[in-house]
């Protein structure tokens, strides 16, 4: 079994197990078509949310992960 993009979007109107093709029961923040064609992908940020740069340096922050130690 070949699992594809859902193009024609988020499905909950009856169980998962008899979900039609292409859908999903869980989206966010996606879009299945851009100019015209079918490509699937994210879904770009209307704004960006503050101005300023974060740590007093001009290289924007590309990735930020949360690290826990347990002795």
């Amino acid at each position: 079994m070949i699992l594809g993009f859902p193009l024609k979007g988020k499905f909950l109107g009856i169980q998962s197990s008899k979900q039609p093709g292409q859908t999903s029961r869980d989206l966010n923040n996606v879009r299945p078509f851009f100019d015209g064609r079918a490509v699937g992908g994210q879904r770009p940020g209307m704004d960006k949310v503050y101005s300023q740069r974060i740590g007093g340096t001009e290289a924007a922050i590309v990735a930020m992960c949360s690290v826990t130690v347990v002795d």
